[in-house]
């Protein structure tokens, strides 16, 4: 008779791989067998998005609700324990729009509920970890949209695409361009340089030739 065991996977975060170990009846392991983690295929496809235009104004914060469950004498819950009572009062005022509940669960593996305004929710064991590692949760639940998990096609996206395609800095450029060897002085020289006093009073210089040989010519 073989048993069907999980191992490797490191705690609430998601391997690249895992191993499956088979094991008889007497729990002697007779085989492993590895599974590429290919699980990003069957990801729902889309592109980067933020919520209701998030950020453009200004930023709301869209986690909602955080949940914190742990036990009060079991050893896998200290690192939670420690997060309580040294960062969660800092937490909480940092963020004010964000609802914290603390609930004792006796015997209980400790874990985090994430809320969002979309309705979305994420639940995250804390199991044997440690304060350091609840911080890193914590932090990353609190920056994420509440959208779930998908493959991007692209890393750029845009509401109203352009026939002429992506902008590059040779977009709508002069065609002579292409005949020019380089290095050449004047494309050379920085668009965005500040003119000097010299050449300000120049150009100031031509003006007053300009508006004298004007005057000269109606008169």
């Amino acid at each position: 008779m073989l048993s069907l065991g999980w191992t490797m996977r490191d705690r609430g975060y998601v391997d690249s791989w895992d191993i499956i170990l088979l094991k008889n009846i007497n729990d002697n392991v007779i085989a492993f067998v590895s599974v590429l983690g290919n699980c990003h295929l069957f990801l729902k496809a889309g592109f980067p998005r933020a919520p209701l235009k998030n950020g453009i104004g200004r930023v709301i914060v869209q986690l909602q609700r955080a949940t914190f469950k742990f036990c009060k004498f079991n050893g896998a819950s200290s690192g939670v324990r420690e997060f309580l009572e040294s960062d969660l009062l800092d937490f909480a005022n940092n963020n004010p729009g964000i609802v914290v509940y603390v609930k004792p669960r006796r015997h209980h593996s400790p874990s985090i509920t994430a809320e969002y305004l979309n309705g979305e929710r994420q639940v995250i064991s804390l199991h044997n970890f440690t304060r350091d590692e609840v911080n890193k949760w914590v932090k990353f639940l609190r920056t994420q949209s509440g959208h779930p998990f998908i493959r991007f096609r692209k890393m750029w996206h845009t509401d109203n695409p352009s026939i002429q395609g992506p902008w590059t800095p040779f977009t709508n450029k002069s065609p002579e361009l292409n005949g020019v060897e380089f290095p050449q002085e004047v494309l050379s020289r920085p668009l965005n340089l500040p003119r000097s006093a010299t050449e300000q009073l120049q150009e100031l210089f031509r003006h007053q030739q300009a508006a004298g040989l004007n005057k000269n010519q109606v008169t």
